[in-house]
């Protein structure tokens, strides 16, 4: 079973549970991935539906920091809500040590230059795109090579 239909089985098991949070939050992915899918005319596979994730939780950790810089934590609660249903679509997240040792082979293909820096992260987004944190990445990668 491919992502897109287990979100619709999911949808469908929380229409039938009742459970109209979970289903709005479902019906917000499946209408951020239609849009997607209308805007570029083509039927997004698995991993086009990973980077529609990613950006809906961006959007959301972005909106969690506003929130609770307003003091507006009801609100806040329920985007965190939205980001585990979305976080539960994503791959199994890899661990420091292994993201650390990807790192390390791709700057070690391409040699530790800062000139060499999108690159570098062009390989490992292309490697790590939705098993891991590439804000994270990124400094990570930032740090090893001025090092």
């Amino acid at each position: 079973m491919n992502l897109k239909q287990r979100i619709t089985e999911d949808m469908k098991a929380a229409m039938r549970a009742g459970d109209t949070k979970r289903r709005d939050t479902i019906r917000l992915l499946q209408a951020a991935i239609k849009q997607r899918e209308v805007d570029e005319r083509i039927e997004l596979d698995d991993t086009a539906i990973v980077a529609v994730i990613e950006k809906m939780l961006k959007q959301r950790r972005d909106s969690i920091t506003q929130y609770e810089a307003a003091n507006r934590h009801d609100l806040a609660d329920s985007e965190k809500y939205e980001m585990d249903v979305l976080l539960t679509y994503m791959p199994e997240m890899l661990g420091e040590a292994e993201v650390d040792k990807i790192v390390d082979e791709v700057i070690g293909s391409l040699g530790a230059d800062q000139r060499q820096m999108g690159r570098i992260m062009s390989l490992l987004k292309a490697k790590l795109a939705g098993r891991a944190d590439m804000a994270q990445v990124s400094m990570l990668v930032k740090k090893k090579i001025s090092a």
